[in-house]
């Protein structure tokens, strides 16, 4: 393992608000940043030291990250592979572009976690390739499933609730007939996150399990500690850090799963996994020793993992969406702002919109529950 140190120039596929608080953490520790984004406004491209504004996979901008960087990384799960393996043949990238060609593709991620005896829901590939509709089991042709595109699907796109064939039909029609993931509808108790940084000579480091609700399929609450078993905490952890392990990975990890059934048989299931810094580790930035961004740079230049124990007993992390804002106005930020437990952070875009993250709220407090109910209120009173 290479151990790149301080000034080095760590360069970054990506720009948006992850990527952001990466290359926020790399300048604090003393690192120069360089960011590929096509967005002239790119959150993180207005906290980088150079913004090359040009497409992911630009020979032009590959040519200056490998001219410049001594690693390269990534704040979101799609860029071009084929970029990653120019960049990969001259300059370290992590993590990998075979972890992130895996990541990026619910099919390749199935199969995955498939082969190395991860537990998955019931599932099946639908592609036109090699067969279609006719290659799916009765079990998922009679029952409601989820749709799912294989690629470019995040914050509920590209995914369709459906019942029955007609319904699966259509909504394979809507959405192109892309190649896609199939999975049965689910007995949910919850779901919970897991995010690791792993350093490339196999060091490990985990934050406490957070629980999380969606609307819309969109992040909506993450609350720590995640209100489940003790011992399934630790399984979920197990998980994430083995499904690590079989990657080879180097950087911060994050790993969803599904608590299924009731009573002895609640179980987890692996739902995904995001090559990257994740939503549900925000919280990490106000209420932890080290945070999941500080935790990336630290495991992609092998500098040793920082300690990611909690600073604070309860915490909650609500998103901030485009539906907040008021047409030609802005929410009323000083109600966030008179509250000691409270965090607001913005991710300046210049844009609101609705369904898009523009920032969150992170409250502390002295029992997850509690940070919730807080946290939920706050917001409201935007």
């Amino acid at each position: 393992m290479t151990v790149i140190l301080p000034p080095a120039t760590i360069g970054m596929l990506g720009g948006g608000q992850l990527g952001r608080y990466a290359l926020v953490a790399a300048k604090l520790m003393g690192y120069r940043t360089i960011v590929l984004d096509p967005d002239p406004g790119a959150p993180a491209g207005a906290v980088a030291d150079e913004h090359l504004v040009a497409a992911f996979d630009d020979p032009a901008a590959l040519e200056r990250l490998i001219e410049v960087c001594d690693v390269v990384t990534t704040e979101f799960e799609n860029p071009p592979a084929a970029a990653l393996d120019v960049l990969a043949a001259s300059v370290c990238v992590a993590p990998s572009p075979a972890a992130v060609r895996i990541a990026q593709d619910r099919i390749a991620e199935k199969q995955f976690l498939t082969d190395h005896g991860f537990p998955v829901g019931p599932h099946a590939v639908l592609d036109a390739g090699v067969g279609g509709l006719d290659q799916l089991p009765d079990q998922l042709l009679n029952a409601e499933v989820v749709l799912k595109t294989a690629r470019l699907g995040y914050d509920g796109k590209g995914q369709r609730r459906v019942k029955g064939l007609t319904e699966l039909t259509s909504a394979w029609d809507e959405l192109g007939r892309v190649p896609c993931v199939v999975e049965a509808m689910l007995d949910l108790q919850t779901e919970v996150s897991v995010i690791v940084g792993r350093t490339a000579d196999g060091s490990t480091r985990t934050w406490p399990v957070a629980e999380n609700t969606h609307t819309d399929g969109i992040l909506d609450v993450s609350v720590v500690p995640a209100a489940i078993a003790d011992d399934l905490a630790e399984q979920a952890t197990g998980l994430a850090c083995a499904i690590a392990d079989r990657l080879d990975y180097a950087g911060v990890l994050a790993v969803e799963l599904f608590l299924v059934g009731t009573g002895d048989d609640t179980h987890l299931l692996v739902n995904e996994m995001a090559p990257r810094p994740h939503n549900s580790g925000h919280w990490t930035l106000d209420a932890s020793v080290t945070s999941q961004y500080e935790q990336q740079i630290r495991a992609i230049c092998g500098v040793g993992l920082g300690e990611p124990s909690m600073t604070s007993a309860g915490v909650a992390m609500v998103n901030l969406l485009g539906d907040l804002w008021p047409e030609g106005g802005q929410p009323n930020w000083a109600a966030a702002l008179a509250v000691p437990s409270a965090k607001l952070h913005l991710y300046g875009k210049s844009e609101a919109r609705a369904g898009r993250k523009m920032g969150h709220l992170t409250v502390l407090a002295d029992s997850s529950t509690e940070a919730a109910h807080r946290a939920r209120a706050l917001r409201s009173a935007l």
